[in-house]
């Protein structure tokens, strides 16, 4: 008898095929990380971690034959522990970093990693507030860190830019641990120079240490990429990141950071320069049990293809598309958060534009083959599950290799599809109009077959 996953599988496949992912968290990966990711390195348990002692540099002949001692609480890890030591080589030549753990399930578990690492219960985080574009790793009441740290929000001003002057203000009010720049609906681009003098401000004032933390999940490709500076060149101490969205790798965590690299074994002083040893011991076993080494493998996959001339190009690609996109969206009525984008993701003010919320408009687009995500706004007065605006973005179209025509066809689609929910008035009324979805629907499939999707035969 025949599985019923894989008929779900199958489905998904469809899709995936037939439409047009634009959700700006979402990618797809190449048939060698798919192949990666299904290896049999699911099989072997292998908690703890490799060693780097006696390797010159970042030598891959000599990390893929070299045998180390490690820090492992099992036998049999000669290949993981080779295979793990590429993935955080290549990050670190990738990022610039001095370590990367590579072992995070998750960029929430990147964060809370961080975290654990460096603050105590009670310490302030100051990052940016839920409502302006942050994650809800960084303060929502309704995740565990929130209930171990205090967290304080910084805004966003009208224009769409993190607000300078009330994180500063905060930041020299608050007295935080950590200060932490990162979102998952923020379309600018950080000043990582100024936050870096705020930290300095921060020192002088409290008189210890306060750590620099980006949460670059959204734009870790396009930093790798070369079209988005990164923060370890501005004096920040930690960048974490997931390993897919514009990365294009397996759905898994990643954490860079600059500093002391040495064995996690014996605990280190709570110091700046020592927090590479103090993430890993955060990591494993701080936060986490055995590595997923196959997922592991993936990234490394991953991280090579992200270190080859066509992934700039693809970076850039991103960049252009998104340009293109918010231009084609704006002359056809719609209104965008910060007037547009400077990176790959697009904030639609859908309540403003067309009168109605962003969980139709999300709901509408899904019956043409469109996927987004509803989104609040900063100041959103709607609730949360019927915000004002959706969000949307170009990492994934790009990389099936839509450009600056398809742009321009996206647009009008979505155009016609607002005209049809204004027209609908309620989700309840859009199958009176199922004969105009599904025309549009048919052309959307149409274009989405003539770019495949990589990895799928």
């Amino acid at each position: 008898m025949k599985d019923l996953i894989f008929d779900l599988i199958e489905n998904e496949k469809v899709r995936q095929t037939e439409g047009l992912e634009l959700i700006p968290s979402e990618n797809y990966v190449s048939s060698n990380v798919l192949a990666a990711m299904g290896s049999i390195l699911t099989n072997k348990y292998s908690e703890g971690y490799p060693s780097f002692e006696g390797i010159p540099g970042w030598d891959e002949d000599k990390i893929a034959t070299e045998v180390l001692p490690n820090y492992r609480y099992y036998g049999g890890q000669t290949n993981v522990d080779r295979i793990e030591r590429l993935a955080i080589s290549r990050a670190c030549q990738l990022f610039h970093a001095s370590h990367a753990n590579v072992q995070p399930h998750s960029g929430a578990q990147a964060n809370n990693a961080v975290y654990f690492a460096w603050a105590e219960p009670g310490d302030t985080i100051l990052g940016m507030s839920l409502p302006a574009g942050g994650h809800l790793t960084h303060g929502s009441p309704v995740t565990e860190s929130a209930h171990i740290y205090n967290f304080v929000g910084y805004g966003v001003t009208e224009s769409g830019d993190i607000d300078y002057a009330d994180l500063e203000a905060k930041a020299l009010d608050c007295d935080p641990k950590i200060i932490l720049v990162g979102y998952s609906a923020f379309m600018k681009i950080p000043d990582f120079a100024r936050v870096a003098t705020i930290r300095e401000k921060v020192t002088a004032k409290f008189g210890h240490e306060v750590l620099l933390m980006a949460d670059m999940a959204h734009v870790a490709g396009l930093i790798a990429g070369g079209v988005h500076p990164n923060p370890l060149d501005y004096g920040f101490d930690v960048m974490t990141t997931t390993t897919h969205k514009t990365l294009r790798g397996p759905r898994g965590g990643l954490i860079l950071s600059k500093g002391n690299v040495a064995s996690p074994l014996k605990k280190p002083a709570h110091t700046l320069e020592n927090i590479p040893i103090l993430i890993d011991r955060a990591v494993f076993p701080g936060t986490q049990g055995g590595p997923l080494e196959h997922i592991i493998a993936a990234k490394a996959v991953a991280f090579y293809e992200a270190m080859q001339p066509a992934f700039k190009a693809y970076a850039e690609a991103i960049i252009k598309n998104a340009s293109a996109l918010a231009a084609a969206l704006q002359a056809q009525g719609f209104i965008l958060q910060g007037n547009g984008t400077e990176n790959h993701l697009i904030l639609i003010d859908v309540q403003k534009s067309f009168g109605f919320d962003g969980k139709l408009y999300e709901k509408a687009l899904d019956l043409v083959g469109l996927t987004l995500n509803a989104n609040s706004l900063p100041h959103d007065k709607n609730a949360a599950f019927r915000p004002s605006g959706v969000r949307l973005g170009t990492p994934a179209i790009t990389t099936r290799g839509l450009g600056f025509a398809e742009m321009e066809k996206l647009a009008l689609w979505m155009k016609q599809v607002a005209d049809l929910c204004q027209a609908a008035g309620s989700e309840e009324h859009l199958a009176d109009y199922a004969d105009a979805f599904s025309k549009i629907h048919a052309e959307v499939t149409a274009l989405a077959t003539s770019f495949p999707v990589p990895g799928i035969n």
